[in-house]
């Protein structure tokens, strides 16, 4: 059952900035390099929206249904920038703890970021960590999620998307409590259809696509205040099910504007899954 607006509307909460697509009558276009001359990208507006605290209700919420879940977890990594460590014992705890909360019958970690916010730069910007994206996107849409099991999963793609598939991202602060640039979720049920506009997103040797969204006052949002790096956010990207589950939850990070002036910068990372489902 969905959260009613009455509890909503009696937890705490903070009143953040979100970059929100402007509304456009051509097809959005994103590029992760250095654009060449003449070419479009979106122009997103700001709005000042209501983002509620999710502790008090986290065990009621769902992926299935708002499309997000908060989950403790203790990982036995040292040192989560250092990609051996990572690959040897990250991966194997993310995928026992991401079947275990999906139910899917085989995970798969396809990919990893890891962010590192630097005041005043730009992510994808050169010779500069990854930064926190600062604008409302869902990382697939319905033509990505296909593509990205095809490209990543070989032979074996086209017998795997016969049944349900998700892509679940499993997001952490590598250090906490997180309060520079948490991340924001909006509800999925909450979004209308019409909300989520296809973009392109443009890399040196591909096309991939992601969803921005538009403006809409029913938007419920959502944080983890002060997050620590024991407990792990997963997201729902993607889902295959078309039974009226959620498929797509759109994110992004944000400035809270209640933290003091010398917290640390965020220091995150987020492995992106596959769930493949035996029916």
């Amino acid at each position: 059952m969905t959260l009613h607006q009455n509890v909503i509307s009696t937890l705490p909460h903070v009143e953040g900035v979100l970059n929100y697509l402007k509304p456009t009558k051509e097809k959005p276009r994103t590029y992760a390099f250095e654009q060449p001359g003449g070419t479009i990208n979106p122009t997103h507006e700001p709005h000042k929206v209501r983002i509620h605290d999710m502790r008090p209700v986290a065990a009621q919420m769902s992926l299935d249904r708002e499309g997000f879940a908060l989950v403790s977890h203790h990982t036995a990594v040292v040192d989560l920038t250092d990609e051996e460590q990572l690959r040897r014992i990250y991966y194997p705890e993310a995928e026992r703890l991401v079947a275990q909360v999906t139910g899917g019958a085989r995970v798969v970690i396809f990919d990893h970021t890891v962010r590192r916010r630097v005041a005043g730069k730009a992510d994808r910007e050169p010779g500069v960590p990854r930064q926190p994206s600062a604008r409302i996107h869902g990382d697939y849409s319905v033509k990505s999620g296909l593509q990205r099991v095809r490209d990543f999963m070989g032979e074996e793609a086209e017998t795997l998307l016969k049944r349900r598939f998700a892509i679940v991202n499993v997001w952490r602060p590598i250090r906490g409590p997180l309060r520079d640039a948490p991340l924001a979720l909006c509800d999925a049920q909450s979004v209308a259809p019409g909300d989520l506009v296809a973009a392109d997103l443009v890399y040196h040797d591909r096309t991939g696509e992601n969803y921005l969204m538009t403006y809409r006052p029913d938007h419920r949002w959502f944080y983890v205040p002060e997050m620590r790096a024991d407990e792990v956010l997963f997201l729902k990207c993607y889902d295959s099910a078309e039974d009226g589950r959620t498929r797509f939850v759109p994110h992004t990070a944000f400035i809270d504007p209640t933290a003091p002036a010398d917290i640390l910068p965020r220091e995150s990372i987020e492995l992106r899954t596959f769930v493949f489902y035996s029916n």
